[in-house]
């Protein structure tokens, strides 16, 4: 049976992800699955030139090996947050995130009226080639959609705490490659400014009751800070 990802976050345990970026093949997906012991996986389409086409064949792939999967993406516009999720994609994490105001129509793209401006088609994966009606497809999506901003700029760090409380967020994603960079200790994982900004993300998770996490095994600490203790834990990407 295949868990949303907003369900097994639900659940406060651990939940062993990996990525999919340079190598988006279907066989890919189903080696993780023969091995065992992941519940789902994240599609790289900040680094990688992965198409809509692909994300749906690794959603179908996903899907057949009872993983979810969600896309992590620039905010380049509405258009492609709505084909993600149409391609099968069952959430979307926003990169190169400078402020509240950003997250804010990031987050708006994924969800539909009343809770954000995405345009409504029937005929994607996501509402089962239409199979499932307008409205319960609203409701259902602005509900099981999940949506993750990534914490790397400087002014994300600095409104860490307005974006966490942006109804609709479910993650903050620490990018520390990035955000040691912004923070001028590129690399230096263990730098104190490093270990300072992520407590500062953390906090406002846990002020606003939101799952924290990053994409670097030694951050695995970050969820211990955060609302629920466990939350996910990415692996290196393919």
């Amino acid at each position: 049976m295949t868990y949303r990802f907003k369900e097994l976050l639900a659940t406060d345990t651990v939940i062993p992800l990996f990525a999919v970026a340079r190598l988006p093949h279907p066989l890919v997906i189903e080696m993780f699955g023969l091995a065992g012991g992941f519940k789902g996986f994240w599609i790289d389409q900040e680094h990688a030139g992965v198409t809509v086409e692909q994300i749906r064949d690794l959603a179908i792939a996903g899907r057949a090996n009872e993983f979810d999967c969600f896309v992590r993406q620039p905010p380049v516009g509405y258009w492609q947050v709505t084909q993600n999720l149409e391609a099968g994609g069952n959430g979307v994490m926003a990169v190169q995130i400078y402020s509240v105001e950003q997250a804010r129509e990031f987050v708006s793209w994924a969800k539909f009226a009343p809770e954000g401006t995405r345009g409504m088609n029937t005929g994607g994966r996501d509402s089962d080639f239409t199979h499932t009606l307008a409205a319960q497809f609203g409701q259902e999506s602005n509900l099981n959609n999940f949506v993750a901003i990534q914490i790397e700029t400087l002014g994300a760090l600095e409104q860490a705490d307005e974006i966490a409380a942006i109804q609709g967020v479910d993650v903050l994603f620490i990018g520390p490659v990035d955000l040691s960079l912004a923070l001028g200790v590129v690399g230096q994982f263990h730098h104190k400014k490093l270990w300072d900004a992520i407590a500062r993300v953390a906090e406002a998770c846990h002020k606003h009751e939101k799952l924290g996490d990053a994409s670097h095994p030694i951050f695995s600490s970050l969820t211990a800070l955060s609302k629920p203790a466990a939350g996910c834990q990415p692996l290196p990407a393919m």
